[in-house]
């Protein structure tokens, strides 16, 4: 178990980094855009670029936030249980939670075979790519849930 939380603990620090860069990127690309609307002449695939690169940031910081624990809860009602039944809800909500991003990749998964000949509109690039994201951060998010159980279990988190 304790391989499997270094190993979220370095997948989470390459998705802050991540994280981090499509943000700057997005700013960046949009500022752009908009000298280049001003000035020059548009930039008619940066809007479709900084679109994807937002659904990936979004997909990123979900995985940071999953393993920080920081995503949105609602735990007045669960930190009055007993500590036994407290932790059944909580090795509950875990599951569910995998089994739901277990869903998001395995359709990501199959979207990236079933759309690979479509090509986005002002890129050219296969749809492919795009649909990817869904199941690399559906197995991110998983592998940082798993990890968590061992803290679960520990009392750490």
């Amino acid at each position: 178990m304790a391989l499997l939380r270094k190993l979220s603990f370095n997948v989470n620090r390459i998705c802050e980094v991540t994280l981090f860069s499509l943000m700057v990127f997005m700013v960046g690309l949009t500022m752009a855009q908009i000298v280049c609307r001003v000035f020059f002449q548009a930039l008619v695939w940066s809007e479709e670029l900084v679109r994807f690169s937002l659904v990936a940031a979004s997909l990123v910081g979900a995985s940071v936030a999953f393993y920080r624990g920081s995503h949105i809860s609602i735990s007045f009602l669960t930190d009055r249980l007993p500590s036994g039944l407290r932790l059944a809800v909580q090795v509950a909500m875990r599951l569910g939670a995998v089994a739901f991003f277990v869903v998001v990749a395995w359709y990501g998964w199959i979207l990236m075979g079933t759309e690979s000949f479509q090509t986005t509109p002002a890129l050219g690039i296969s749809m492919r790519w795009v649909y990817a994201m869904y199941p690399l951060f559906g197995a991110v998010v998983i592998l940082h849930l798993l990890a968590g159980f061992a803290d679960l279990m520990g009392g750490e988190r």
